[in-house]
């Protein structure tokens, strides 16, 4: 059975454990910071954990839109939505890591920590690996040989764009 964009998407989503949040500073400036992902939901939903005093939650106040990357050798997502601070406890003991302790040292109970919803509205992926990756570099290949741009289709195990 086929996959789904949608369902590849999220696949791909749950491949990572590290995205960078892009938000808009008060100068109008796209400011991008790793984060460590915490959860994510099959509407394409992102939970994240940060400071309550951080600049990324004084620039999602002024404006909630974001974005989310993330990438690998040979994978790559980008996802634009909306992103809100939450107050969670439960949510937040059901997802803590011991690793997080490190930024957050009263633990899940920090009073600083806050979660971060990311809401997806539109998502993109290119997944090169495997026998997609063989293809890509044989199109490539023969693109520098010939001068022409390279035949990579449109497969949607390979790419596609995704409104959620």
């Amino acid at each position: 059975m086929a996959t789904s964009p949608d369902n590849k998407l999220h696949e791909l989503l749950e491949e990572f454990g590290t995205a960078m949040l892009a938000t808009r500073t008060p100068e109008g400036q796209l400011r991008a910071r790793p984060m460590g992902l915490a959860e994510v939901e099959q509407d394409g939903t992102l939970w994240f954990l940060t400071s309550k005093g951080s600049a990324k939650v004084d620039e999602l106040a002024r404006d909630g839109h974001a974005a989310v990357t993330m990438q690998s050798k040979t994978k790559f997502v980008s996802v634009s939505g909306t992103a809100t601070p939450v107050e969670d406890r439960a949510r937040v003991a059901r997802l803590w890591k011991i690793e997080w302790k490190a930024w957050f040292p009263g633990g899940k109970d920090d009073p600083d920590l806050v979660l971060l919803r990311f809401h997806a509205d539109t998502g993109e992926y290119w997944d090169n690996s495997g026998t997609s990756g063989i293809k890509y570099l044989i199109e490539a290949g023969k693109a520098l040989l010939t001068g022409a741009r390279p035949d990579v289709g449109d497969d949607p195990k390979v790419h596609a764009k995704v409104t959620l």
